[in-house]
């Protein structure tokens, strides 16, 4: 009986490991310089702020976007974009993202056009400090933005997706730091 039990408990870890992620494809990871020179730093210069947000390649192969974020000149925004990219999205996906934070709660932004300009699609996630974790953002929650404002009544389709970027804007100044391991599409049941 005890053999049995073993048995059919390794069973089943073997067949829920091979077969969780069978509907997850990774689009982006961080294993070569290659894979971070699309991607630019927008902060609140723009528009007169005095935040600094970067982005590199660590030593462990992750995206990491740091610098400090700043309030004076009405400022309060740090953002890394990557403007081109073929998401593959469609209805009743979620976009994985496995980070390491610093505890600080960031957006995950979705853009429609090329030059990422007009609304930005936004889901916020919070981070855990010094830890990996994954989160998942369902496509169909994502709100449309724009400085600042909400716009509900714009809705995200899916396939027009064009860009993306990570943007913290938590009114809290400071030093910050996010570790991307990698960005994944767990593609829905409607494909």
């Amino acid at each position: 009986m005890r053999k049995y039990s073993i048995t059919a408990t390794l069973l089943f870890f073997l067949s829920s490991t091979l077969f969780a992620d069978t509907n997850r494809e990774v689009v982006l990871d961080f294993d070569s310089p290659a894979s971070i020179r699309k991607w630019r730093a927008v902060n609140d210069g723009v528009m007169g702020g005095r935040s600094v947000g970067r982005y590199r390649l660590t030593d462990q192969n992750t995206l990491e976007f740091f610098g400090y974020l700043s309030l004076e000149n009405n400022g309060g925004f740090a953002s890394i974009r990557l403007p081109s990219g073929d998401f593959n999205l469609d209805k009743g996906d979620s976009i994985i993202l496995k980070v390491k934070g610093d505890g600080r709660t960031y957006n995950m932004n979705l853009y429609a056009q090329q030059n990422l300009g007009g609304f930005s699609f936004r889901q916020s996630f919070k981070t855990t400090a010094n830890k990996l974790i994954e989160v998942k953002l369902p496509v169909d929650q994502f709100v449309a933005t724009w400085r600042g404002r909400v716009f509900p009544k714009q809705k995200l389709n899916p396939s027009d997706v064009a860009g993306l970027g990570i943007l913290l804007g938590d009114k809290k100044q400071g030093k910050f730091s996010l570790q991307i391991e990698s960005i994944s599409v767990e593609h829905g049941d409607e494909k």
